[in-house]
Formats: structure tokens, sequence, C-alpha cells
């Protein structure tokens, strides 16, 4: 059989190396957030075939199956979702695509820049996953490259959270942006100690 023509959300994907991922064995990053003084981190290492992941956290240090988290695992697998979503939220268009609703605009004001750029909105369903019923619009340049989103908790119309998506680089033909941060700049999180392993 010929293969089935790429949908829009994949498209999207591939404008950030998501064809490249079948060939990541092991990614390692470390998650940080800095509000004014305070200064939060945490790191990961994901194998994604076994979807094996463990967190370092100062001297604490987790391994675990995400097929078998129980009550105890929980909060761990939640941050271990959120940070990843922060790294990897235009492969998630393909990962997630069976648990959401979507559209898809041209020429809509970015909120931070206000340049009219492409938005997809994507709402995720009432069910299932740690927050459910959340919302996104993403916007994208015209090169398809995500520049911004906005957050919106409970798909409520008013943005929880805005901010810059940039910093890209890319690391065995993923393109990551590692840096994001809010208008007045009084939140910045940003991605440390990036490391790809292909096999």
């Amino acid at each position: 059989d010929p293969p089935r023509p790429k949908n829009l959300l994949e498209k999207l994907a591939e404008k950030h190396g998501y064809g490249n991922w079948q060939n990541v064995a092991q990614i390692r990053f470390t998650f940080n957030v800095d509000r004014g003084a305070n200064h939060f981190e945490r790191t990961w290492i994901w194998n994604p075939r076994e979807n094996r992941v463990t967190r370092i956290m100062e001297a604490d240090t987790l391994t675990y199956l995400r097929s078998s988290v129980d009550s105890t695992l929980v909060q761990a697998d939640a941050a271990f979702i959120n940070d990843k979503y922060w790294l990897l939220a235009p492969y998630q268009w393909v990962w997630d695509q069976e648990s959401f609703s979507h559209t898809f605009e041209q020429g809509a004001e970015a909120p931070i820049s206000g340049t009219p750029m492409q938005k997809l909105t994507i709402a995720y369903g009432s069910e299932g996953g740690y927050t459910p019923g959340d919302a996104y619009d993403f916007y994208l340049d015209r090169d398809s490259v995500l520049r911004e989103w906005v957050y919106r908790k409970g798909n409520q119309p008013e943005p929880s959270l805005a901010t810059t998506w940039d910093g890209y680089e890319t690391q065995a033909g993923l393109k990551l942006s590692l840096n994001h941060e809010n208008a007045d700049k009084s939140f910045r999180l940003y991605f440390t100690g990036v490391q790809v392993e292909t096999d």
C-alpha cells in the first residue's frame, strides 16, 4: 500500500524534525524555571522505546517504567509529562492527536510580539491524562516553526500563561526550542544539558 498522506499535524511536527524521532534511543534534559530570584530544576533521562524514565533531583534519583505507574509515581510522572511537553510539544501534536480537537487559522496576532502568525489551537478532551480539558494556542511563523504559545487551563478563554518559543537548537535532527519567557520576563523556563542519543 502507498504511505498514507501526512495530515496537517504531522506536517507541522516535521518542520521541527519529527521525522528523526524514530532514531532516538535516549534523550536527556534538565528543565529549569526562574521566577525572580527563585530557581528550580530537575533532570530527566528518557528511553522512549522502553518508555523508561529517570528523574534526578539534587541527591535523589528515581527510575520507573511509564507502563507501570502506580500511586507512588503519579507525582513524578505528571512532572515528566509536563517537562517533556515543554520540550517536545510539536511532537505531541502527532502523539496526542487522538485525544484532542484542533483548529488552524492564518493571520492570528501572536500574544507577545503582536506579529500575525499561523495559529494552531488544541483542546484536550475532558477524560484521561493528568490535566484533562486544557487548551493550547500555538503561534507559528511563515516557515511553520513554533514561536509563541498560550496555555489555557481548562480551555478557559483567557491565557493562564503565554511565552516565547526561542533559543532553537538542532540535535540529531530534532529542532528543539530551549528557551521560553513571558512578556515581562518575570518568568523564564529553559532547558540545559540536552543530549540526544541515536542508534
